[in-house]
């Protein structure tokens, strides 16, 4: 009933929402006389506010039209690599004219990014994407908004997540022999299930694994996230968070986590941030400040724009990963696609290299949670295995912005690079090199671990697994005249 009244409600402040942004162009309009008037900058400025806190918010788009590669812009086409009912691979193919570029983009490495699926899309990941795709072949998993899904195409459970994550990673494997892989927050925990189970069957696994600020053990330094789901039984989410997506939507009738009532939750972790930062929005809109107009929007536009989750998987993640703990108890069984049921041993995982980030004040996946996985992963040689914190890092900025641009992404394009086959290795380093960004400032070598944490961000080779202690469980395409890569 909640997502009914919801939905009445922004069918009935839509039109006032578009009545106001006309007002607010109408009133700022220097050439209009109105526009001259006193008072009409302020109020053009409310009626923006307004406009902006009441329309419904569209799936962004990633937008990235080129790359700039060693002073050579190469152009970039997304299209649809594998189509499935809750998700879609997608490719970023890159295109140049320059021979010598293109030679090189041949031989970087791929790398699949595996987007989170906890509210917001994957173009979230816009920044992260755009700045690997100067010296990587990337894919990206696109999950879909499940109030967009039909009934007839069937549930979607959390091991049908990992099923897809599986799926990818042999399509990425069958085009170029083998791939990265790079998951960012909430898909730490299935991607680490999900190249546990090929390692244990034997299959052949990704060269590399990246995890970022996930909750590997959510026990570790809990957060406020963390704590919902331990002082919340299972009942009460099914209770109180599940709804029937409205009769207006093509997934009409499905049980789902809704968008809105995510949305409110992440407003409610920093209520004070948000509000300030409208005001200043509102600030700006007088003042005429341009750029930061633009910024705030740009953010805005891509928090607010919300998905809503299938209830089965949404419901099946918390009991597995914040209350149960299954895999770092390692009592986690996930049903294939060919109904058999397995057991994930992180510990059967041999030939893939493992890197893990943390932000240091990371308020969604605490301190601790994400290097959980080396005290899982002890089949990983320990010259294979590094971590790294970011000092300063909240959790956007370990995968967007500067920190991620300067700090995280030098050393996960290192890490990659150290562990790429030979014959890709020299064409990729070629593309380092004359980098501008990589000859101003090479990323920082790594070091052995010390008793003190080191005060800059620097990838450290994990000495000893952490023990695992239980503790008491709780309730257009360009033309056809440009080569591609």
């Amino acid at each position: 009933m909640l997502y009914q009244i919801y939905e009445t409600q922004r069918s009935f402040m839509e039109p006032f929402s578009d009545l106001a942004q006309t007002a607010a162009k109408l009133l700022s309009n220097p050439g209009n006389l109105v526009g001259q008037t006193p008072m009409a900058q302020r109020m053009a400025a409310g009626y923006d506010l307004f406009h902006r806190l009441g329309k419904d918010y569209e799936k962004p788009e990633f937008g990235i039209r080129k790359v700039d590669v060693n002073g050579v812009d190469v152009a970039i086409h997304e299209r649809i690599e594998i189509k499935k009912p809750f998700c879609e691979l997608l490719r970023f193919k890159r295109y140049s004219d320059d021979p010598q570029t293109l030679s090189k983009l041949k031989g970087q490495p791929p790398v699949l990014i595996v987007a989170p699926l906890s509210g917001h899309y994957a173009t979230l990941l816009r920044d992260t994407v755009r700045t690997m795709l100067g010296d990587h072949k990337v894919y990206i998993t696109d999950w879909k908004n499940a109030r967009l899904v039909p009934l007839e195409d069937g549930e979607f459970h959390l091991d049908d997540y990992i099923n897809y994550v599986q799926e990818f990673i042999r399509h990425v494997q069958s085009i170029y022999g083998n791939c990265h892989v790079v998951s960012v927050c909430q898909p730490t925990v299935p991607v680490l299930a999900a190249i546990s189970l090929m390692a244990s069957r034997g299959e052949k696994t990704p060269l590399t694994m990246t995890m970022m600020g996930g909750p590997i053990d959510a026990r570790k330094s809990p957060t406020a996230v963390n704590n919902l789901a331990t002082t919340k039984g299972f009942d009460w989410f099914e209770n109180n968070v599940i709804y029937r997506v409205p009769g207006n939507f093509p997934g009409a009738g499905r049980r789902v986590y809704p968008g809105f009532l995510q949305h409110s939750g992440f407003v409610a972790m920093n209520p004070d941030r948000h509000a300030n930062s409208h005001y200043d929005y509102f600030k700006d809109l007088i003042k005429g400040d341009d750029a930061s107009i633009e910024a705030h929007r740009k953010f805005y536009d891509e928090y607010n724009a919300v998905l809503d989750m299938d209830a089965d998987y949404y419901l099946e993640t918390i009991r597995t990963v914040f209350q149960d703990f299954n895999l770092v108890y390692g009592t986690w069984n996930v049903k294939g696609v060919d109904g058999r049921t397995e057991l994930v041993r992180p510990q059967d995982i041999t030939t893939t290299a493992m890197l893990t980030v943390e932000g240091e004040l990371d308020d969604i996946s605490g301190s601790g949670q994400t290097a959980a996985a080396h005290g899982l992963c002890t089949g990983i040689a320990q010259k294979n295995r590094q971590h790294l914190e970011v000092p300063g890092a909240g959790h956007y900025g370990i995968f967007s912005g500067r920190r991620w641009r300067d700090v995280v992404y030098p050393q996960v394009r290192q890490f990659i690079l150290n562990h790429t086959p030979a014959a890709a290795k020299s064409a990729a380093r070629a593309v380092v090199a004359a980098s501008p960004v990589a000859a101003a400032k090479k990323p920082v070598a790594a070091k052995k671990m010390t008793a003190k944490a080191a005060p800059k961000a620097v990838a450290k080779p994990v000495s000893k697994p952490a023990a695992t202690k239980a503790p008491a469980k709780s309730s257009a395409k360009p033309g056809p005249s440009k080569a591609k890569a």
